[in-house]
């Protein structure tokens, strides 16, 4: 009786691991995902500091962090720059990795003020795009997208609301937020460059906007 109980164990075991074997070598990215999704990025169209137009179809397949800040910000946002830049340096020759930094003052940050932003860091002409554009679009995405702010916090008209956000949103090649970092920490910073190959080595799953425009819910 216990050799023919350790003979069925055998088996369900050795069957086991051959559907595993199957899944993963048929079904892309089946034992790939270790970080949970957290949203979908919605459709979007900015301008980088080139005024080069950028939006879902110019990330399509690619990873990427996205963060918002302003070019006259005397507080947190130079030093999440200063961090951001450590990311930059380590992708910075990587086609499939880009940094989308949004304005949280658009009225301000026209083209040519990010273009010098971006001059200032010495990141211009790489994969970081230093993005302007119409205020509710550039807020709709930090709080629906991205989830860098409370979406309940668009209570006031838009010219008097203003996001004040210290967080980094990694994204995939799917265009799904995967982790969010606090960009003051050189832990989580780390951390975040840590993750990025993780997910620069994963097969993209199903459309980027596969849930629609108004649908933002993780599937």
């Amino acid at each position: 009786m216990k050799k023919k109980t350790l003979f069925y164990l055998a088996f369900f075991l050795l069957m086991f691991a051959g559907f595993m074997y199957a899944m993963q070598k048929f079904i892309p990215g089946f034992t790939e995902v270790k970080m949970p999704v957290l949203s979908h990025v919605q459709p979007f169209q900015f301008k980088d500091q080139n005024g080069v137009l950028i939006d879902n179809r110019t990330v399509d397949g690619k990873v990427y962090v996205a963060e918002y800040f302003f070019t006259t910000c005397p507080g947190i946002c130079p030093k999440m720059n200063t961090n951001m830049k450590k990311v930059f340096e380590k992708y910075k020759n990587d086609p499939g990795f880009m940094i989308l930094s949004h304005s949280v003052d658009p009225a301000t940050d026209s083209v040519g003020r990010m273009k010098v932003y971006a001059d200032s860091l010495g990141v211009n002409g790489g994969n970081w795009h230093f993005l302007t554009g119409p205020k509710d679009s550039l807020y709709l995405a930090a709080r629906v997208s991205y989830l860098l702010d409370d979406p309940k916090n668009n209570n006031q008209a838009i010219e008097d609301q203003f996001i004040h956000t210290q967080f980094f949103a990694l994204v995939d090649k799917s265009g799904r937020v995967r982790r969010i970092y606090d960009g003051l920490k050189k832990d989580e910073v780390d951390q975040l460059i840590e993750d990025i190959p993780e997910l620069l080595r994963e097969t993209p799953t199903g459309s980027r906007f596969a849930n629609g425009l108004f649908n933002n819910n993780p599937q």
